[in-house]
């Protein structure tokens, strides 16, 4: 019978904790396909969820771990085979059901997609649930007419996974990308990815009028809050705004003026999408969207570091990617 390691989160009395643990594959959640696990990563929702701090998990106990990347074990859906190599992310994986911080998961075949030709499961695993969020606001803006030559991209929260990968990918579809960031020490990081210029947050005069200065023909916003309606406030024109992210606040403080006088287009994103939307965007980010700079964006670890990672995700002590290995 086949045993394997997982890092599986347990709960007393409202406390929860997790450790390393050995598993047989009857103990995972049922699914009609069994996945050898090769990479995951660690997200700040998995952060959350690792440490009891928000209420990410419904039900214990459960391994975490949102998204994952690796090939087919066995399968009882027609759709996979054996040593397929696929991606899976969302769907409630590593929420309702165990998730990828093990070396075995068990999924519904709905949920798995094919890895795109061209990227590694290693690749795969880099973007992962961030890097699908980046190029899903990247898709869903230039559906809605956002063009290189139209102006600046800001990105906010940049050293992020998000941020990363999305400098990266505007940078190398030829836009010009305004990276914000906190952390002064990752202004060279930043640029190394492809920001044109990067902008300290202690730095930015939000102002308080219903129009301030039009700079950005678009943005990309992990952080919400009064930043989101400062955002609102300087779109040029038809500016469009990929918002996904409330690290600043879940309140938004605007007025419909620049909605109604500046055309601005708000776009909710939501990176657990329907599947035939997956496909689209995994097929972008396999061709036109493909990141240039995975390796300095990645940073892997292995199973055992992953309370020490998920610590450091909470205190923004983290860049880029967290990466799992879990296969030798």
């Amino acid at each position: 019978m086949t045993r394997f390691q997982a890092y599986r989160l347990f709960e007393d009395k409202g406390k929860v904790s997790g450790r390393v643990v050995e598993l047989a594959l009857d103990e995972l959640s049922a699914g009609e396909v069994t996945l050898r696990v090769a990479y995951s990563s660690v997200n700040y929702k998995d952060a959350l969820a690792a440490t009891g701090q928000g209420k990410i998990i419904r039900g214990y106990p459960r391994i975490g771990g949102i998204d994952l990347a690796g090939t087919v074990a066995a399968s009882r859906d027609a759709r996979f085979r054996e040593g397929d190599e696929v991606v899976v992310h969302g769907f409630g994986v590593g929420v309702d059901i165990d998730g990828g911080h093990a070396q075995y998961a068990r999924v519904s075949g709905d949920w798995v997609l094919p890895l795109p030709a061209g990227l590694s499961l290693l690749d795969a695993a880099t973007i992962g649930v961030a890097g699908y969020t980046a190029a899903l606001s990247i898709h869903l803006m230039e559906l809605n007419d956002l063009r290189p030559e139209l102006g600046k991209v800001v990105v906010s929260g940049a050293t992020g996974g998000v941020g990363s990968i999305a400098i990266d990918m505007l940078s190398q579809r030829g836009y010009h990308a305004t990276a914000i960031t906190g952390k002064d020490a990752e202004h060279d990081y930043l640029k190394h990815l492809g920001a044109a210029e990067v902008l300290p947050r202690n730095s930015l005069e939000m102002g308080a009028h219903p129009l301030e200065k039009a700079l950005w023909a678009g943005a990309i916003d992990s952080v919400g809050g009064d930043f989101l309606g400062w955002l609102t406030r300087s779109m040029q024109p038809y500016g469009t705004i990929a918002c996904f992210g409330n690290a600043g606040g879940a309140e938004l403080h605007t007025t419909v003026i620049p909605f109604i006088l500046r055309g601005v287009r708000l776009l909710g994103i939501n990176a657990n999408s329907p599947m035939p939307l997956r496909r689209i965007v995994w097929q972008r980010i396999a061709t036109d969207l493909r990141p240039r700079h995975l390796e300095a964006i990645a940073h892997i670890i292995t199973l055992e570091e992953l309370p020490a990672a998920c610590a450091k995700q909470l205190k923004a002590e983290t860049r880029g990617r967290t990466v799992i290995q879990l296969q030798p």
